[in-house]
């Protein structure tokens, strides 16, 4: 359930953020969603990582989950602070340099549908945050395309799959 919760409120900040990249939402109002998507996030891996019945599993899926509630935190602290996103861009390749391997490990692992859905989405998510890095540190001009990637991932990634899950449809 906790995954489905957190899914949920990722698909908003994606959906949300790529429609910022497209100059619909101003800076000082994205923060909103990206300090709670980013809290949220932090506090369900915290759970995870530390609540009861942690093991190993749920540390890993937590140490994830932070790749994403960090980069959605410093959105916001940027948006704030009116940053260049050189440092987000950066963190942006490390973030997709970690899901890129990960993806691989799922598609070995994947037996059901959603262990299929989840290696789909985890080589997504590395596609989606390495077009971060390059428009973050090297592209500019790859802001309107990765609103739209941005926008799209946000709804087939997350939005509805975390949807699905609390409706317990998945």
């Amino acid at each position: 359930m906790h995954e489905g919760l957190s899914l949920l409120y990722v698909g908003a900040v994606l959906v949300l953020n790529g429609l910022w990249m497209q100059g619909r939402i101003e800076d000082r109002e994205i923060q909103v969603i990206n300090f709670f998507a980013g809290g949220l996030s932090l506090a369900v891996a915290g759970y995870a990582a530390f609540g009861p019945g942690a093991d190993a599993d749920s540390v890993r899926a937590a140490a994830l989950t932070l790749l994403f509630a960090f980069t959605y935190l410093w959105v916001a602290i940027n948006r704030r602070n009116e940053s260049s996103g050189h440092g987000l861009g950066y963190f942006c390749l490390f973030v997709a340099l970690t899901a890129l391997p990960t993806a691989l490990l799922q598609f070995a692992d994947a037996e059901t549908l959603w262990g299929w859905w989840a290696a789909f989405n985890w080589l997504a998510w590395a596609g989606l945050w390495f077009g971060f890095f390059l428009m973050l540190c090297h592209r500019p001009q790859l802001q309107r395309p990765m609103a739209w990637v941005t926008l799209l991932q946000g709804v087939f990634t997350a939005w509805l799959p975390g949807y699905l899950l609390l409706s317990n449809l998945l």
